[in-house]
């Protein structure tokens, strides 16, 4: 009896383009799950931030007796400013009686534009 050749030419490629595609794929996911940590750490010092300045502002009101360190504008409202890693919290006052009743509260981030070109062309 003769045995008949196998041929593997067809099934070697196949699994080598599905090798090539399956690594490809755990690439791309292992790249995503990373850029997924690195901005849920981002979006996790922010919040962090926001709530630090939201407790430094409650404690700030807790605290507050008269309007000395507060800064007035024109329209009669008294100011406070706190600031942590970048971020600031504006507290807006108005006397009201004998205390004080909050007209703003508003948390702002300072940013910085960037304006240097890195490595374009000038076209020089």
């Amino acid at each position: 009896m003769k045995q008949a050749p196998i041929k593997l030419g067809p099934l070697a490629l196949l699994l080598a383009v599905i090798s090539i595609c399956l690594t490809t794929l755990s690439i791309l996911t292992l790249s995503t799950a990373m850029a997924d940590l690195r901005l849920a750490e981002k979006y996790a010092q922010t919040v962090e931030r926001r709530y630090a300045l939201e407790t430094q502002g409650q404690e700030f009101l807790q605290t507050l007796s008269g309007p000395e360190g507060l800064e007035r504008d024109e329209d009669g409202i008294l100011w406070k400013t706190l600031e942590r890693s970048g971020a600031q919290l504006r507290i807006g006052l108005v006397p009201e009686g004998d205390g004080y009743r909050v007209v703003a509260w508003r948390q702002e981030t300072v940013w910085n534009q960037d304006t240097g070109l890195g490595n374009l062309w000038t076209g020089n």
